[in-house]
């Protein structure tokens, strides 16, 4: 696959800057998320759907040098980038260029597995757990996170340019043949799988004008409503009115913007 399609918002810096914005909101619940799932030294950790690694980069610190983590991604931009860290820092990193479907690694050898964001853009995502459930061993957890409910997404006061914008958007990820939604089924999927749920909590993010959170959706708006015009999904005007609304509502002192609703289940082999 072109490394341009690997990714629903490309490869290029422009969206390696957005993901060390994003990597950077969400960087304390994938922290606690490891601490719970007991993620350490000398632990064996795939990070499936690394992207350019900044949490492959993270593990590597917790695991040490006893230990090591796999960076899969199938964008080779990505991964490239992965390498440069390696080398850059000295970490304890295999960076993978591999889809998940031909993802092979050795039954029973990892201590745990991380996930955030990949299950919601791919197919078959039930068939990537059970197929990472035997790369597991005996004890070995899952941490995974993934949109639960992304219509949560919207502002208040609403604006019916950004509305759209961000509608139009949900209804591009409905038209695919994934589920944005995936995070609503991995109970049932782990219990299918004969796993045990350890633990699952909701993470919210409400965010506000000049707040550290507020440029994660809006680098996102910045950087996918552009592909959504020339998807079909908006006109010239559409996006024109979407950014005009989002600009007024940066100057309201009361505004908020309720990010899509996250969720996390550590679920034990």
């Amino acid at each position: 696959m072109p490394d341009n399609k690997a990714y629903i918002l490309g490869t290029d810096q422009e969206e390696l800057d957005r993901l060390r914005i994003q990597h950077d909101v969400w960087r304390s619940e994938a922290i606690r998320g490891w601490d719970l799932a007991e993620f350490k030294s000398g632990d064996f950790i795939l990070d499936l759907g690394s992207g350019p690694g900044y949490c492959t980069e993270e593990l590597a610190n917790i695991v040490g040098r006893s230990g090591k983590v796999i960076g899969v991604d199938r964008s080779a931009s990505f991964i490239a980038h992965l390498e440069q860290t390696k080398e850059k820092k000295d970490l304890s990193i295999q960076a993978l260029l591999s889809t998940f479907d031909d993802l092979q690694l050795e039954t029973d050898s990892l201590d745990g597995i991380y996930c955030r964001w990949a299950l919601a853009w791919i197919p078959n995502p039930k068939e990537i757990l059970n197929k990472l459930r035997g790369f597991l061993k005996p004890g070995g957890r899952m941490v995974i996170h993934e949109y639960y409910y992304w219509t949560s997404h919207r502002t208040e006061p609403e604006r019916p340019g950004l509305k759209k914008a961000i509608d139009a958007a949900l209804q591009s990820f409905n038209d695919t043949d994934s589920e944005i939604d995936v995070g609503k089924h991995l109970h049932q999927w782990f219990f299918d799988m004969d796993m045990s749920v350890n633990s699952h909590r909701l993470m919210p993010k409400l965010a506000t004008p000049n707040s550290s959170i507020w440029k994660w959706p809006k680098t996102f708006y910045e950087s996918y409503f552009p592909r959504l015009m020339e998807m079909g999904y908006l006109s010239d005007k559409d996006m024109e009115h979407a950014f005009s609304d989002l600009e007024d509502l940066e100057q309201l002192n009361y505004t908020t913007l309720w990010c899509p609703l996250m969720i996390e289940v550590i679920a034990t082999r």
